[in-house]
């Protein structure tokens, strides 16, 4: 992969300031990056508190009652939604490039997302089904604004700066989630010191939470860009899109095809982690919620850093290797926090956890974008999406079912989804870079000369 060869005289802001245009198409004005970011900056709330931190503990241990089915539930209703965004994405995405719609489907899913998260602010003890529900709803809106808002990253980066500006919006994004959970933690810790119990508080940080969510997302809609150009393809079935799609890979992209299957693996952990954490903190560490959001907070700047930081390092030593590199620090952390016990040795793997997880997302991301042709960005990542999407459906029912079947054995939950990160450094073994990006700027001439 080519790099960015730094410019001669000049100092200061100014060499700073071309730096910063040598990593984005012509025509693409910082607002417009920094927009673009703010999307992972008001989403990442979602994620950090209601799937990794306040609502999934709450509900297991007191909507579910800590019933020994209450993390299967949970999982359950997650992996309905994830199934469902795997049926539907790949046409959404067809759809989106066939008529330029990428900012509408971005603000309808946004909408939806929002309305459901202020939903589950009316979930209390024993309101098993309609937690599940609008878990299920709010967690389909946010995949689908999730995949859009990364298809607009190969219209923004140019080809050799993708690392970088990805890593430049998966650390703004975890800034995004440390405002949440810094807001809804004093809410929590106020709340505690006052003896509310968590029937009281929780609905409350989920009202917060959507809201943060609604007001960040607002300059995406603003200053961010629709560039495609309508392709007016003939729209498909569900199952004919998805088929069609599948058949095209395997025919044109095999090596995007071979990194679906990796990010199929190694996104299985990251659900694990992201989903079950503070279910792991609490049943496993006895961590309280308070205790359990620190840890998240902590695991958030750690994520944030390696993003920035290692979006760079990805743009020196190429894709594959940058990510092979961070799925051997997953391996790493998932032996460590096995084998804690003391909580300072929990502390070092969840670091250790956040730091590989922005890298290895940003990484994925980038990655998918330099296989895609620019004619088809939102159809890639839709299958991109998909990938994910199976991955964690996969990975979270794997936990529930191991810690349903051993009598709810947290550890050996955690040492099983190791192998995840090894499967998925398996084949990213099999990916060939280079022949990929040549089968991409193929594709793309054909069809510019038909």
């Amino acid at each position: 992969m080519s790099q960015t060869v730094p410019q001669e005289g000049g100092a200061g802001q100014a060499h700073a300031a071309a730096g910063f245009r040598d990593t984005l198409n012509p025509g693409v004005a910082r607002r417009e990056v920094w927009a673009w970011a703010m999307y992972d900056f008001a989403n990442s709330g979602y994620t950090t508190v209601v799937l990794t931190t306040v609502f999934s503990a709450y509900f297991v241990g007191v909507v579910a009652a800590g019933k020994a089915w209450g993390t299967l539930a949970f999982t359950g209703a997650l992996s309905f939604s994830y199934l469902m965004i795997m049926l539907t994405m790949p046409t959404l995405g067809a759809r989106a490039d066939a008529r330029a719609g990428k900012r509408r489907l971005l603000f309808s899913s946004t909408v939806g997302c929002v309305a459901c998260t202020l939903l589950l602010g009316l979930v209390g003890p024993g309101d098993v089904a309609l937690g599940l529900v609008m878990l299920a709803a709010s967690n389909y809106f946010y995949c689908i604004g999730e995949s859009v808002v990364a298809a607009f990253l190969p219209e923004i980066a140019r080809p050799d700066a993708l690392g970088r500006v990805s890593g430049w919006g998966w650390s703004f994004g975890y800034c995004g989630g440390m405002l949440s959970l810094g807001l809804c933690l004093a809410l929590v810790s106020w709340s505690t010191a006052h003896g509310e119990p968590a029937s009281l508080y929780v609905p409350r940080v989920m009202v917060l939470t959507a809201l943060i969510f609604a007001v960040a997302a607002v300059p995406s809609f603003v200053f961010l860009r629709e560039r495609a150009v309508a392709t007016h393809k003939p729209l498909e079935g569900l199952l004919g899109r998805l088929l069609a799609a599948w058949r095209d890979t395997g025919s044109h992209f095999p090596d995007f095809r071979m990194l679906l299957f990796c990010g199929a693996c190694y996104q299985a952990g990251i659900a694990v982690v992201i989903t079950l954490s503070a279910v792991y903190a609490t049943q496993a560490m006895g961590f309280t919620m308070t205790q359990t959001m620190m840890l998240v907070f902590v695991v958030n700047i750690a994520a944030a850093v390696g993003a920035f930081l290692f979006g760079h390092v990805q743009d020196r030593i190429g894709h594959k290797r940058a990510l092979a590199l961070t799925l051997c620090g997953w391996i790493v952390m998932v032996l460590i926090a096995y084998l804690a016990v003391s909580l300072w040795v929990f502390w070092i793997a969840a670091t250790l956890a956040g730091l590989c997880m922005g890298t290895s997302q940003s990484a994925g991301r980038a990655m998918a974008g330099a296989f895609a042709p620019q004619h088809r960005l939102a159809e890639f990542y839709s299958l991109w999406t998909f990938a994910i999407q199976l991955s964690a459906v996969i990975g979270p029912l794997c936990y529930g079912l191991v810690t349903w079947l051993t009598g709810g054995n947290q550890r050996t939950a955690l040492l099983c989804t190791g192998l995840f990160f090894v499967a998925g450094l398996l084949v990213l073994m099999r990916v060939d870079f280079a022949r990929g990006v040549r089968q991409r700027d193929t594709m793309s001439e054909f069809v510019s000369v038909q």
